[in-house]
């Protein structure tokens, strides 16, 4: 993904819970934070979560859905995707549902029009992208953890 600002260096890390310090227990994250130009401080261009949920999933006002075979939204700076029902168990989560997110602060609404900006990525580009990365984030997962819903 990309945030429109340029710049340099790309970071990305990655971590992994396995204790629980809260409501939800974030199983496995990762974030990619890019370095501005000439020193400015670093940003971040989007954030993966999964982590378990004891509520099943909602949707979010002026979302659209992921399309068939997929529970969940997307929005131009945040999306979500509920995994295949036996992921938690294959995740290692007692927790009832498994929700992937995704956090896009470049393309982050109130930020930008509180700064006078418009967003980096036009919005009828956004969107489908988001809901495209959290379909693949479901299937790749669902594949990976041998998860996928059988009908």
């Amino acid at each position: 993904m990309e945030d429109g600002q340029g710049g340099g260096e790309i970071s990305a890390g990655a971590w992994e819970s396995k204790h629980r310090t809260h409501e939800h227990a974030v199983l496995k994250a990762c974030h990619v934070l890019r370095a501005g130009q000439d020193g400015a401080e670093r940003r971040g261009v989007y954030k993966l979560v999964v982590e378990d949920t004891r509520t099943a999933p909602g949707t979010r006002k002026d979302s659209v859905p992921l399309g068939s075979g997929f529970t969940g939204w997307a929005l131009p700076d945040r999306a979500e995707v509920t995994l295949p029902t036996g992921c938690a168990v294959r995740m290692g989560s007692a927790a009832p549902h498994l929700t992937a997110s995704l956090d896009v602060p470049s393309q982050d609404e109130e930020r930008l029009y509180r700064r006078g900006e418009k967003p980096p990525v036009d919005l009828d580009t956004a969107l489908p992208n988001n809901a495209t990365v959290m379909r693949e984030a479901a299937t790749r997962l669902a594949e990976r953890y041998d998860c996928a819903d059988t009908g």
